[in-house]
């Protein structure tokens, strides 16, 4: 697979692979009390088309719904540097989800399939692409804002440290705290891909 790039994962919406059995249970991840569930076939249908082949996509998935889950309304912020405003957490970008999901259910039978997990790869990619435009997102979050579920799960994607691990085929570890030592060596190469299952986090 060629390097990934956000642009051209916004573009193409991540040309997927046939993806692997996820190993997910078709019942709802539960979120803080107030917010929508979450559907884990929904997500993985939608982790296929939009997530790089060579991505753990489970893994992927399940830190976006970690994300969610964490996310809380009305929390205060830290201020940024020189500004000395503390801003709270506006409402859970989840709340917009539940709409975009029947959206993307409603896009599928109107193709001709019972869901849009069901659908066929190249139907759900031509579905989330209409979508993503029609929310008019020209770029991916640094996190998820709500402006499409799709967008969302790819934003945080490719703003983790596994996504630049991927990129750079290393394990660097950007967000981990490793120490001093060993600092001045290069960090390993990752495992040729299709080695284990588990060769990308």
């Amino acid at each position: 697979m060629a390097r990934v790039t956000r642009r051209g994962a916004l573009k193409t919406l991540g040309a997927a692979a046939v993806v692997p059995d996820f190993g997910l249970k078709a019942t709802a991840f539960h979120l803080q009390a107030d917010a929508p569930q979450l559907d884990p076939v929904m997500l993985a249908a939608i982790g296929e088309v939009v997530l790089p082949a060579e991505a753990d996509r489970k893994a992927a998935i399940a830190a976006f719904v970690r994300w969610v889950r964490a996310y809380k309304e009305g929390a205060d912020t830290d201020h940024g540097y020189g500004n000395t405003r503390i801003r709270a957490t506006g409402p859970s970008p989840s709340r917009s989800y539940p709409a975009q999901i029947a959206a993307l259910e409603s896009s599928a039978r109107a193709a001709g399939a019972a869901s849009f997990p069901q659908a066929p790869l190249d139907v759900r990619r031509g579905i989330l692409e209409a979508a993503i435009a029609g929310a008019k997102i020209e770029r991916l979050p640094a996190r998820p804002t709500g402006g499409h579920i799709a967008a969302d799960l790819m934003g945080h994607y490719f703003n983790s440290s596994a996504a630049s691990d991927l990129c750079y085929r290393a394990a660097i570890g950007r967000d981990l705290c490793r120490g001093l030592q060993d600092s001045e060596k290069a960090p390993a190469p990752l495992p040729t891909p299709g080695a284990s299952r588990g060769d990308v986090r």
